[in-house]
């Protein structure tokens, strides 16, 4: 099937590398070839047909929910002014009614979601039109960010590494791994290319850069290096084994707080009287909001903290635990991790590269 043209959106630049340039069209591209398109193209068709149900059934909306969401992406990404809005959304090729629309879909995303049934379509060959939708999704959530830095790694570590030769063996693997993440085979790989508007020599070109990026990867993430990096990280990667009980009111909240305090009752027993939603989980600090922080520190193992207001109810914590970060612990391994990689790709892009568009910052 032959590609249509690129539409606007996607000829956003990101960044360039020597006389090549980069856009929005490579980054997704790239993501599609490391198979972490489809989950953000499902959510795409899902509130596309949300947006529809509500259309077709004259459903209104709250225009005081769209405000408030726009004001806070606006407070968020330090958008003070309309004008500013209007820039920002302009240097990623949308639009003020774009911008309107993605809050929309996100309302009708929400207030009918599991009541709407859709069809699963394919990215290619869908409507130009759900296409443009989808590069409009992911900037305003940011991922067309966190997609074209994942592009620039990969080409930095090529640019990096232009005299090496790697095996036909380590290319080959890659290759296999693609194939088999796209459910493709060396027949129907010809005509994904062709859908991409690519070719042969881009899918050796994204198979180099990966097997580069991996070995970068491997060569960084040391334990001597995982270790140092969580010295800095002890903090705030604490964790902390909680129980939680969702009250309506503070008045409500403080009754829990002392049927546990002072009658000996625990939180499972208190949540199953009142019918409150009750959890345990494990929270890192640097999860915890900044405000709440200190409180979380203060406790010991088994004190409880006091009501704590969100979302317009109120939260009633009992500290189950408190552990120091251990490199053997995945989530911790996963935060010391992206801030080893994201500084070593940030610094590797920095010399090989040059950024046009980027608002993500490492630590």
């Amino acid at each position: 099937m032959a590609t249509s043209e690129a539409a606007p959106k996607e000829s956003t630049v990101f960044f360039t590398s020597g006389a090549h340039t980069y856009t929005a069209r490579d980054a997704i591209h790239a993501a599609a070839f490391r198979g972490e398109l489809e989950p953000h193209w499902n959510e795409v068709v899902r509130l596309a047909a949300c947006e529809q149900h509500a259309a077709e059934h004259e459903l209104e909306m709250e225009e005081s929910a769209l405000d408030t969401s726009s004001n806070t992406f606006r407070y968020q990404h330090d958008l003070i002014t309309a004008e500013e809005t209007e820039q920002w959304l302009d240097r990623r090729g949308l639009t003020l009614p774009d911008f309107a629309d993605f809050f929309a879909r996100h309302y009708w995303g929400d207030s009918l979601r599991g009541k709407v049934a859709f069809e699963p379509v394919p990215y290619l060959p869908a409507p130009a039109e759900l296409q443009e939708l989808l590069i409009s999704e992911l900037v305003l959530t940011d991922e067309l960010d966190r997609m074209a830095e994942r592009l620039a790694w990969r080409i930095a570590a090529l640019e990096a590494s232009l005299d090496e030769e790697l095996t036909a063996e380590q290319l080959a693997n890659e290759r296999a791994e693609f194939l088999q993440r796209d459910g493709l085979t060396d027949e129907t790989v010809t005509d994904w290319l062709e859908n991409f508007g690519r070719d042969e020599h881009w899918l050796q070109q994204m198979c180099r850069g990966e097997a580069l990026y991996r070995r970068e990867c491997d060569a960084k993430l040391t334990l001597a290096e995982r270790k140092r990096e969580l010295a800095d990280l002890r903090l705030p990667l604490t964790k902390f084994e909680v129980e939680m009980i969702e009250l309506e009111s503070l008045n409500a909240a403080r009754e829990a707080f002392l049927c546990v305090r002072e009658d000996g009752m625990s939180m499972e027993e208190i949540a199953h009287e009142g019918k409150y939603p009750f959890r345990r989980s494990a929270r890192l600090l640097e999860e915890i909001p900044l405000e709440f922080q200190q409180r979380f520190l203060s406790v010991s193992p088994g004190d409880l903290l006091e009501p704590i207001e969100r979302d317009g109810g109120y939260q009633l914590y009992r500290v189950l635990g408190k552990a120091e970060p251990d490199v053997a612990d995945p989530a911790v391994r996963e935060r010391a991790d992206h801030r080893i990689l994201g500084r070593h790709f940030s610094e590797l892009a920095a010399r090989h590269l040059e950024w046009r568009l980027l608002t993500i910052q490492h630590e």
